[in-house]
This record gives C-alpha cells, structure tokens and sequence, in this order.
C-alpha cells in the first residue's frame, strides 16, 4: 500500500505529462498552468528540497573566489547578510575583478572609468544603487549608504560622488588606470570600433556621431534599402572581460537573504549609459520569502526583462531554482536569440542552480558543508526542434 505522499508524487508526475502534450502549442497557457501544477504538488517534493537547505550559504556570479570568501568569513562571523553581501562585493572591488568590477577598467567612450551598484535587504525590501558614480571607487559601500541614510532608492552621476563622499567615503579619486587608459587609446586608434552606436554616421570612425549627415528628409519617412546593413559599427562581442559583473546572494544564520551588485559597465560605452548592475530586478533581486538571484551579461538586453525579479517569483510560486533560472533566460532568448548572459538563482532553502545562454557560465558557491568555495559550471541549453 503507497503511502500518500507517494501517490501524491505519482499523481503530480501524470499531471505534469498530460499539461505538456495538451498545452505545448500555446507557451503562455503552459507556464501558468504549470505554475499552478507546481504549486499544488510542492508538498509532495518539500522533504527532499529543505533537506538541502544549509546556512549561512554565499553565492556569486563567476569565480570570484576571494570575493566569496570574504562573504563568507563575515556572515559565518554572525554579521548580517546585508554586511557579508558588502564585503564580498568590496573585496571584488579592490582586487579589480576581471577588470570589469571596481575601478580602473571599462573606459567609456571618453576613456573614464565610472561605477555601477546596487545591494538589496531581502527582509525590508530596501534598495540602494549608485550609478555612472564618478570619483569614488567604493560602489557598494556607497550603495549601501543610500539605502540606509537616505529615503531614496538610486542616487546617479556627479551628485552620487559628491553624496558619498560627504558620508565619509574616500574621494574624489581618478578612476581610471594605465591598462584602463591604453585599452581606450588603442580602440581610439583602430577608429573606435566596435561601439555601441546606431542608426548614425560615421559608422566606421570616431565621432562626432550625427543623424543630419545620413537621414534626408525622404529617408526619415521611409526605409533607404541602401542604408542596409549601415546601422551599426562592427560588431561588439559581449564576454566576461568587457561586460560583467558581480552578482552576490548571501544567506546569514538566521535565514535572513540579501544580494549586491558591483560593475563598471560596458567597455567603451556611451558616457552617461546605466546598465542593469544597478537595476533591482535585473542584476539581483532578493526575498527571504522566497529566494535570491543573481545577474550577469548583456545588461543592456536583460534589464528589458528583470530577469532576477522574474526567478524569484517563479520560485514563490513553487518553481524550483534551476526551472525558474532557465525559463527566465529563456524568456530573453526568445526575443534576441543572440544575447549573451546567465543568472543563477537560490531558493529559501539553500538549492541553487544557474542558467546561461550565449556562453558558458560559472558561479561560486559557500556552504557549511563545503571546505572552501566550490565553482559550477553551466553550459547553455540546446534549442528543441
């Protein structure tokens, strides 16, 4: 005689199979009623997904090892999550991870280097973020200043330089670096390609970029087929060295979940470009409800879907981490099938897991259970025919 749980499993496993045949020709129908499916039967599968479940736990876009380690040794400490979460970032920061967090990497077109980041309390659903931050190096030390000394959510530009500071952060700075300078002087010399400009002339040179050289008046009414294939510069390929960012989700001791972002950007970007590093939602989002979720790549594309907001929710809805993370990066490759990125996702209980399209993802993980920072790797999912 089965016990009921088993036929509980029994039954959800019948159902789920009868949902995919009769609603696979209609995508948005499908994920609601499995939404719903996986909401019903989640107490048949509860056991084995608590029992994975160990704190304090850090987790991190890429292997950042000292960054997680850094996390680590402050939460197993007893601090918060909110302040293991700025440690790890902070310690990105400093050692320059992969030239794409902190300062001296990334020049814009100008050739300065500025500050994208955000941290996010999962108990209180506060929210601070700096962006395009000038001067001041410390990005998530100033995130956290305005979530915590101010009523405001993101603070931009200058007038964020100038408010961290005043807080005590040091400043101003030079952010920008030799490599950081070569790097820019050199893509000066090969005419400032690839770039991030469209729909503009020149397109095969430095600017000043303009719109009145190109578009006549019968142009800006209709389509030029000999404009064809004239709209971009050469083309920008998106990795880990040009365009990435540390995505951290932390875990404290008492259950407790925040996450924290730190950039600086695209490498060569339009001056004044915020991507989704600073976007609560997109880099990272956290609920100690429901889970955590980290963010990174094509900023520019993904913060047009909120991917990390879009994981947690799946996972309130009884998603499990690695069907949340890969529905959410499916989403985004449905409509730019080029794009390249990845998240990973965590839920209440500690399972994690990651999705990535476009490339092969890594992300670091601290646990109890663990003797030091263990790295995963996931590779892209193959399109079904």
């Amino acid at each position: 005689m089965l016990d009921k749980r088993t036929q509980l499993r029994a039954h959800c496993a019948r159902r789920y199979k009868k949902t995919l045949s009769v609603m696979s020709t209609n995508p948005d129908r499908l994920r609601v009623a499995l939404f719903f499916l996986v909401t019903l039967c989640s107490g048949a599968v509860g056991d084995e997904i608590r029992s994975g479940g160990k704190f304090p736990l850090v987790v991190s876009t890429w292997p950042f090892l000292e960054a997680v380690r850094a996390a680590w040794k402050s939460v197993v400490s007893g601090l918060s999550a909110v302040d293991a979460v700025v440690e790890g970032c902070s310690a990105c920061e400093e050692l320059r991870c992969d030239g794409t967090v902190g300062p001296g990497g990334s020049p814009d077109e100008n050739g300065e280097t500025t500050i994208d980041a955000m941290i996010m309390n999962g108990v209180t659903m506060e929210v601070g973020a700096v962006a395009a931050m000038r001067y001041v190096s410390d990005g998530i030390r100033a995130a956290r200043l305005v979530m915590q000394h101010t009523e405001h959510t993101m603070l931009v530009g200058e007038q964020a330089s100038i408010f961290a500071i005043s807080m005590g952060l040091p400043g101003p700075t030079n952010l920008s670096s030799e490599e950081s300078r070569e790097k820019w002087i050199n893509w000066k010399n090969s005419k400032c390609q690839p770039n991030f400009r469209k729909n503009v002339m020149p397109i095969d040179d430095c600017g000043p970029y303009s719109l009145e050289s190109i578009l006549s008046f019968g142009e800006r009414t209709c389509l030029n087929t000999k404009r064809a294939g004239l709209d971009q510069s050469g083309p920008y390929h998106v990795d880990r060295h040009n365009h990435d960012t540390i995505s951290m989700a932390v875990i404290d001791k008492m259950g407790h979940i925040a996450v924290g972002t730190s950039t600086n950007g695209a490498t060569f970007k339009i001056p004044g470009r915020v991507g989704d590093g600073p976007i609560a939602g997109s880099s990272a989002y956290a609920d100690t409800e429901a889970g955590a979720c980290g963010a990174t790549g094509d900023g520019d594309i993904m913060m047009r879907f909120l991917p990390c907001y879009q994981v947690v929710e799946s996972m309130r809805l009884g998603m499990e981490p690695k069907l949340a993370a890969q529905d959410a990066i499916a989403r985004i490759a449905r409509k730019y099938p080029t794009f390249v990125g990845a998240v990973f996702a965590v839920n209440k209980n500690g399972v994690h897991a990651g999705a990535c399209h476009g490339w092969t993802f890594q992300y670091s993980v601290r646990s109890p259970d663990m003797d030091d920072v263990e790295v995963y790797t996931v590779v892209p999912e193959r399109p079904t025919v």
